[in-house]
């Protein structure tokens, strides 16, 4: 059966996690698989994260919108790479076309609460953050002079002159980016003022073309820095990828703003580290190295 167990986890890793670190035993990776699990250990740490609930049934919903209102998050319980995640949820007609997109990828749902701020993904031992990058939706600002179709065209032509391909997602002009420019009465021949920033689309994944800034791991908040690295050691993991929002930036105090901790990762896509669209790449070999003397438990099986 460990046999059979090796050659399915051999499969699925490089199936669909190829550049995704393998740094934490099947304890701890099974202990991380589900929001629910991570949010559980939020709330007996005092990690501040969203409220709300995880059903099964969709009609239980009802209660999340009495307790916190709008605007919302619909997600599944268990996926990865922003699958099946809908937001920002302002109405019940969107909370019921999330909760049925959600359910094609998992059976239980995660509804909780929306911070619009800064989204971050912390890469981070017990001891030290190792990268922090920034993440986006996809997006361009405009010149004055362009339409919002030759803008995405430029975009691409810098991704692709960078070579951040295929990590970074070219921008496509798919029926998704057009219903997003619509909601805001925008199409792709609208031409945007000199400075106008463009969203394109709500997710900040990067397969719809998200972006990834890498951030100076100086400038984040000591204490910041500090919850992190306490989280990895909460879930007594060797390396986390953390997800995680601050409303005003990771550069200023928890203890001072609005914050969510979303999920954790046990086997993060370190690969976007590599890939900036903004900032300087850093040289995570050294950490690695380090890493990869560590005698982890079952990590060939599921």
């Amino acid at each position: 059966m460990r046999r059979i167990k090796a050659l399915l986890y051999a499969w699925i890793s490089k199936r669909y996690m190829r550049d995704c670190t393998s740094y934490n035993s099947l304890e701890v990776r099974k202990n991380c698989r589900s929001k629910a699990q991570a949010r559980a250990v939020f709330a007996q740490h005092g990690v501040p994260h969203a409220r709300g609930m995880v059903f099964f049934l969709p009609w239980r919903v009802g209660r999340v919108v009495r307790e916190h209102g709008f605007p919302l998050v619909v997600k599944p319980n268990v996926s990865g790479y922003s699958r099946g995640s809908y937001f920002p949820v302002r109405t019940r007609a969107e909370l019921w076309r999330g909760i049925l997109l959600a359910k094609a990828w998992w059976p239980t749902t995660v509804v909780e609460q929306y911070l619009s701020g800064a989204n971050y993904r912390v890469l981070c031992t017990g001891e030290k953050l190792l990268s922090v990058i920034r993440r986006y939706p996809p997006f361009v600002t405009g010149n004055g002079a362009d339409s919002i179709g030759d803008l995405i065209d430029r975009e691409n032509h810098v991704r692709a002159d960078m070579k951040l391909h295929p990590v970074m997602h070219p921008i496509a002009k798919s029926a998704q980016v057009l219903a997003h420019l619509k909601k805001s009465g925008r199409t792709l021949a609208t031409v945007p003022a000199d400075g106008e920033y463009v969203e394109l689309f709500h997710r900040v994944a990067l397969a719809p073309g998200g972006v990834v800034e890498t951030i100076d791991k100086s400038a984040v908040a000591a204490d910041n820095a500090e919850l992190c690295m306490r989280v990895v050691q909460m879930f007594g993991a060797n390396l986390l990828g953390i997800d995680v929002i601050f409303e005003k930036g990771i550069e200023r105090s928890h203890k001072t703003q609005r914050c969510i901790f979303i999920e954790v990762n046990s086997r993060p896509y370190a690969k976007m580290h590599d890939y900036p669209r903004y900032g300087k790449a850093e040289d995570l070999s050294a950490h690695y190295a380090e890493l990869d003397r560590l005698q982890i438990a079952d990590a060939d099986i599921f």
